[in-house]
This record gives structure tokens, C-alpha cells and sequence, in this order.
């Protein structure tokens, strides 16, 4: 499954993971067909790490789910990581809630972990292949077993990245309104060339992969 994300700025396609995040999955598929997410703002853009969305209230402190707006636990995979794309669920800073709405995508560089960063994550005892993949394509390792990883954008990483670079004020919301317009739910036309879930680092799509069309 995959979700077209059509943003104020352009359409972000996203290739889903219901095999290991079957209740966000769930959630956020349900929440489209409701279109909850229509005309929905970016509340929160933090450069080089995460553009956040999914509050209807647009303040980053509200939300809903489709069990009755109860929220859900963390899906925790070794199989999905917070590589630069991936797409998570994102929870209450205090922690009273966990999931209902809102998500994140990361926008950490490419060079964002550099070589003791990627050393550290080896001595950690992190998969070689996930600390190769960090190192390149960027992401946020210490997000890994926090929140809910269900996805990870295939095409328009180039809006994420202009949603990712625009002005903010001192709590990182945008001067100017960035907004979900709708969601569309599909699959792909074709298979993938390598598949998301066939590895310990794979959970990056091939970037060949056919887009939402």
C-alpha cells in the first residue's frame, strides 16, 4: 500500500508497512477516508530533522484516531528505521498520550551522521547494515525504538525537503501556512525492485520504484 500526501507545495508518495506497523497503518488509512487529514497544516518544521503534521486543531496539541480517539502503543520493528524519509508516528512530549494522528517525517542530511556518529552506533551494537544505511542517507538513530516507523517516502523527498527549509517562528511553525490539501490511499502499479521489508536496512525503497500514478 502506499499514500499520495498532496501538500500546498507539491505530492510526497509514501510506501506504507502494514506487516510491521499494522495498527498505525490502520489508523492513518482509516483517518484518510474520513479525510481528516484534508487541509490539515504543517504545525511543526524542525530543519534537518522532522516536518510534523496530522493535528487538525493545527496547534501540535491535539489529534484523533479511529478507536473512538483512543490513542494506540508504539509498533517497535528492528525491520523500519528513522532513516532520512521515514515516515512516524509522533506522540505527546510528556508522554500521556502515545498515537492517535499526528506524524513526522525526517529530513535529517545525508551527513548527518558522520563517521564517530556511526562509529558510536556500531559500538552500540546497531546492525552494520543499518549504521551504513544512516550514513547514507541521514536519519535520527536515537528516534529507533521511540516512536512508530509505518512508512517512508519513494518520490517528492524534493518537497519534503522545501517544506523542511522554510522560515519558522521561535516554535517552529511556519510563517507561512503549509498544508495537507488531501491524502490518497492505492498501491503500487508494479513491484518494487527490491522490497522494504526483505532486510535489517532495507526499509529505504529502491528510488526506481514506480510512483503513485
Amino acid at each position: 500500500p502506499i499514500a499520495v500526501i498532496s501538500t500546498s507545495l507539491g505530492e510526497i508518495s509514501v510506501v506504507l508497512y502494514p506487516e510491521y506497523a499494522p495498527m498505525a497503518v490502520e489508523n492513518f488509512t482509516g483517518l484518510v477516508l474520513q479525510k481528516y487529514f484534508d487541509n490539515v497544516p504543517f504545525h511543526r518544521v524542525e530543519q534537518d530533522f522532522v516536518i510534523q503534521t496530522g493535528d487538525a486543531t493545527g496547534t501540535g496539541k491535539g489529534g484523533a484516531s479511529i478507536w473512538n480517539n483512543n490513542d494506540f502503543p508504539i509498533e517497535y520493528t528492528p525491520k523500519l528505521r528513522h532513516y532520512a524519509g521515514a515516515l512516524a508516528m509522533a506522540k505527546a512530549a510528556d508522554g500521556s498520550v502515545d498515537n492517535l494522528s499526528q506524524f513526522y517525517i525526517v529530513t535529517c542530511p545525508a551527513d548527518s551522521i558522520d563517521r564517530a556518529s556511526a562509529q558510536n552506533l556500531t559500538d552500540s551494537g546497531l546492525p552494520q547494515a543499518a549504521v551504513d544505511t544512516y550514513r547514507a542517507v541521514g536519519g535520527a538513530p536515537y528516534l529507533d525504538g521511540l516512536d512508530t516507523v509505518f512508512g517512508q517516502v519513494y518520490a517528492g523527498m524534493d518537497v519534503v525537503d522545501a517544506i523542511n527549509a522554510v522560515e519558522t517562528d521561535e516554535n517552529g511553525k511556519p510563517l507561512e501556512e503549509i498544508s495537507i490539501l488531501t491524502v490518497n490511499v492505492g498501491t503500487y502499479s508494479a513491484a518494487p525492485a527490491q522490497g522494504a521489508a526483505s532486510g535489517e536496512a532495507d526499509s529505504v525503497p529502491d528510488p526506481s520504484a514506480p510512483s503513485a500514478a
